[in-house]
């Protein structure tokens, strides 16, 4: 009998093509998110220390940054508001005239076939810089939180966004998104849940971009502990139970082996979001000549698709559009 021999399928470019079990990234796969903040200063636009590459945006700064994204191939956008104030009941996040309905609608306006989906949370718009109402006790009350949520997800769609994602991590709250968008008659916009979000440190330079940290406490008693992995299962159908179009996994590379699981246990769409951390240290390391930051970010973007992921939130996608690097 003849020894197994994989290196023959491994010889030459066309052979290591034609044995490819993963496809190559997609300009489609790639969804680019961006904060973009209220303020009258059109020119505004502030890099952001901690995420090389990135920054806050104005909207007319935004628009612009959208536009090259666009001529080179970008298909969806992901949107994080910064406003101009915050309270307590999160006002700034469902106003009429919030910015992140005011950069939708402009999006919309200038790129009609663009893709925007809308973040849906509190944390950007609380004082205190928590995702749901505190009670005295500085406790995050589930329940009394969901019809903010639902407000605003509300106020999105009417403000021309495409897609919902919430983020919060509150119990019930896709199913109030869901209801009240119905009773608003968005029947047909779809909800993209972050269904499977740890209470992760990689989430540190995206706190510093949306300006979000909590200013007292921590989110664990309502992100996923990271030791858990059965979890996510039980997150991932009790959102697509209670109307979930799409499902998030957040973070995606140290959590590929979760992104697997949900992959193989559900028929819905399953997105990987490539966060903040994990964008920073590959750029920084990079940008310090320790690694082929080129190399060493594409085949993080692939693992993620063999892991599973139909479609990728990542900070490389204006990169990976500029250098070509996708069909």
């Amino acid at each position: 009998m003849s020894m197994y021999r994989g290196r023959r399928l491994r010889m030459t470019q066309a052979l290591r093509q034609f044995a490819r079990e993963t496809e190559p990234l997609l300009r489609e796969d790639l969804v680019m998110p961006y904060f973009v903040v209220d303020t009258e200063d059109a020119t505004y636009a502030k890099a952001i220390p901690s995420m090389p590459g990135q920054y806050q945006y104005s909207l007319p700064k935004l628009l612009e940054a959208i536009a090259k994204a666009y001529d080179m191939g970008l298909q969806a956008v992901l949107l994080f508001g910064i406003p101009k104030a915050k309270d307590p009941m999160a006002q700034e996040a469902y106003a009429e005239d919030g910015i992140v309905q005011k950069a939708v609608s402009a999006i919309k306006q200038r790129f009609s076939d663009l893709l925007v989906i809308t973040d849906v949370c509190l944390c950007e718009y609380m004082s205190h810089g928590h995702c749901g109402i505190l009670d005295a006790q500085g406790s995050v009350v589930n329940d009394a939180t969901l019809p903010l949520l639902a407000k605003t997800a509300v106020s999105h769609v009417q403000a021309g966004s495409d897609m919902v994602a919430p983020s919060d991590m509150m119990d019930g709250r896709v199913r109030a998104i869901r209801d009240a968008l119905d009773r608003a008659n968005y029947t047909d916009v779809p909800i993209c849940s972050y269904a499977v979000k740890y209470a992760s440190a990689y989430y540190g330079p995206f706190r510093d971009a949306a300006q979000s940290a909590p200013a007292c406490g921590d989110r664990k008693a309502y992100q996923m502990d990271p030791a858990n992995g059965r979890e996510a299962l039980r997150e991932a159908m009790a959102d697509i139970d209670e109307g979930a179009d799409l499902l998030i996994v957040k973070p995606a590379g140290p959590y590929a082996d979760v992104l697997a699981r949900v992959r193989d246990a559900v028929t819905v769409p399953v997105v990987a979001y490539q966060v903040s951390g994990e964008y920073t240290m590959i750029r920084a390391a990079g940008l310090n000549g320790w690694i082929d930051e080129e190399r060493v970010m594409m085949e993080s973007l692939l693992g993620l698709k063999r892991a599973g992921a139909d479609r990728l939130i990542t900070y490389f996608t204006e990169t990976v559009l500029a250098q070509g690097l996708v069909r």
